[in-house]
This record gives structure tokens, sequence and C-alpha cells, in this order.
């Protein structure tokens, strides 16, 4: 499974959303712990998080307040990264049902990194 991984990596079809990489920096303590977790993340493709990004966050989260009560209720996050996800024609991969959701309304797909309740 490794090497499936370093295969995408390699060949630039593993990207990151701006918003999930400052999520990630966000974790580090100390100035040093920015600049190692920083250094690991630049060998992701960074992709593009702009104003018809945000435009298609709101429209997500406009349908998902139509569809049931409550049911736009989700991070602001996860929208900014499914929407990421759209623009670019990329997959997200989560562990998080959140995105199943928004992929229903977005038409990105969905990868679970594991299956649902196996991880911690």
């Amino acid at each position: 499974m490794r090497d499936h991984w370093l295969l995408a990596l390699r060949e630039g079809r593993l990207c990151i959303s701006p918003a999930i990489r400052l999520e990630i920096l966000l974790q580090a303590r100390r100035g040093a712990d920015f600049e190692e977790l920083s250094e690991r993340l630049s060998v992701l493709r960074i992709t593009q998080l702009t104003g018809s990004t945000a435009h298609a966050a709101e429209d997500a989260m406009r349908t998902l307040a139509h569809r049931s009560h409550g049911s736009h209720r989700l991070p602001v996050i996860d929208y900014l990264v499914a929407a990421t996800a759209q623009e670019s024609g990329t997959a997200v991969l989560h562990y998080d049902h959140d995105y199943d959701t928004l992929a229903e309304v977005m038409g990105f797909e969905s990868v679970w990194l594991a299956p649902p309740g196996s991880m911690p």
C-alpha cells in the first residue's frame, strides 16, 4: 500500500488544500515544529483557494440548508476542502462522513483513508 502512495506522490497526484495545510501547521507547538511540518508538507502540490472556491462552498452550504434542518452545519473547513476538490477535479482523501455528504451535492470523489470506524 505504501508503494501506491509513493507512486501517487511522485506523479504529482497528491495535493493539499491551503486550508488543510494551515490546519496542520496550526498544530506546531514551537517554531522548529512549524518548520519541520512545513518542510514535510512541501512535497505536496497545493491546490488553489479562490473566490470561486468560496462561492462553490457557499452554494453547497445553501443546497444542504434547503435539504433538511441543520444538515448544512458542517465545519467550514470541510466546505472549503470540498470546493477545492470540486474545482480542481481531484478527490478528497479523508476519514470523515461529512465529505460523503458534500460529495453528494458537489460531485467530487470522496475516498476514505480507512473504513469508517476502523481508526481511533
